[in-house]
């Protein structure tokens, strides 16, 4: 850690991160990691029984909630796993992985 003129410390950002080092807590919203997939989930309203597993599963917490319901996927952050796909009950089928 660096100290300037003014003596605050200052953390290195993920990027500047020696391999194997930690990042500090609360900081991974700060980052858009959606770039990273392949794939993406696709979610259709209609079909939607709002089971919430997609919600409860999901890693990285890009499903999107709006008064307690399944409103959609935060492709900002979403790495295109397929969880929330796989999770989804097969009557309902309301998200699908696309290219």
């Amino acid at each position: 850690m660096t100290k300037p003129d003014n003596g605050q410390e200052i953390k290195p950002g993920w990027k500047t991160l020696p391999e194997g080092d930690v990042l500090e807590a609360g900081t991974a919203a700060e980052f858009k990691t959606g770039s990273w997939r392949l794939e993406k989930p696709v979610w259709d309203e209609e079909k939607c029984i709002q089971c919430m597993f997609c919600w409860i599963n999901c890693p990285d917490a890009a499903i999107i909630l709006k008064d307690g319901k399944v409103s959609g996927v935060n492709y900002d952050h979403c790495k295109g796993c397929g969880i929330c796909a796989k999770e989804c009950p097969p009557k309902a089928s309301a998200l699908k992985m696309e290219k």
